[in-house]
């Protein structure tokens, strides 16, 4: 008979667990995801399906914030996520990268102002996860990671007309991320794991929902406009990269947390 108690049940309850919580952390992702599976079974909608996910990304942000699941801290973290990308997206898509395929009204220079929310997501997973792990960074050095970071953020956009440096840059963020652990909590046991590996993990679950995502349609890539296709791996080592800049804002956030 199987039992949570034994050798094996006990890390499998634990690993159980650690997966729930996950969960709980991707609440709006899942939910933005939903939403965009919805929209595109729905058709002779009376606005554009772009501009219908507008409306229900910022009530979706609305009701999380009400309900207490993003505090204000969150909520500034994924606004900021949202600007963020949007300028990404905004500079990508002139580039031809990816597009956005279907009319919108709400749309600026080819991205519809839903795209931010894509990230916006990224960023309220960030937060959640850091409050239901109870997270808390050990020999973490601010400064030059959050450099890294915003190194890392800049080659996305110029390695289209100058040299590509990611893997430098990747190289880089390992050297200041060495030693650096990730301590949190599952079931009431305190475990770690190293800031870079947590970047690797991370990046991959967004490889694999920017697979579902492109699949739902919330944006193309070139191979995909007709039919959809598997995202590239090399996707999965960006992710790895760019999840840094999001941990960052969170990390600034809660640096900045007022004393009790």
């Amino acid at each position: 008979m199987f039992t949570t108690t034994g050798p094996v049940g006990a890390p499998l309850r634990q690993l159980l667990d650690f997966a729930w919580i996950q969960t709980r952390s991707c609440a709006f992702a899942i939910a933005l995801m939903s939403g965009v599976a919805a929209s595109g079974l729905l058709h002779g909608l009376p606005v554009a399906r772009y501009d219908l996910l507008v409306v229900y990304g910022v009530l979706l942000t609305l009701l999380f914030w009400l309900r207490g699941w993003e505090n204000g801290r969150d909520v500034a973290v994924i606004a900021v996520c949202h600007v963020v990308g949007l300028a990404f997206e905004i500079v990508k898509v002139s580039l031809g990268s990816w597009s956005y395929p279907e009319p919108a009204v709400l749309k600026f220079a080819g991205v519809p102002l839903y795209g931010g929310f894509l990230y916006a997501a990224v960023g309220s997973y960030v937060c959640r996860a850091w409050r239901l792990f109870d997270l808390e960074l050990v020999r973490y050095r601010a400064r030059s990671t959050a450099l890294v970071a915003a190194a890392v953020y800049v080659n996305f956009f110029t390695h289209h007309w100058l040299p590509d440096v990611r893997w430098p840059l990747a190289a880089l963020l390992l050297a200041v991320t060495a030693g650096t652990w990730v301590r949190y909590t599952v079931r009431g046991r305190r475990l770690r794991m190293p800031l870079a590996l947590s970047f690797v993990l991370i990046g991959f679950f967004l490889w694999v929902a920017e697979n579902l995502a492109t699949y739902l349609g919330a944006w193309r890539y070139p191979y995909q406009l007709h039919g959809w296709q598997p995202v590239g791996v090399e996707k999965f080592g960006a992710w790895s990269l760019l999840i840094s800049v999001t941990f960052v804002l969170a990390a600034v956030a809660r640096s900045r947390r007022p004393r009790a």
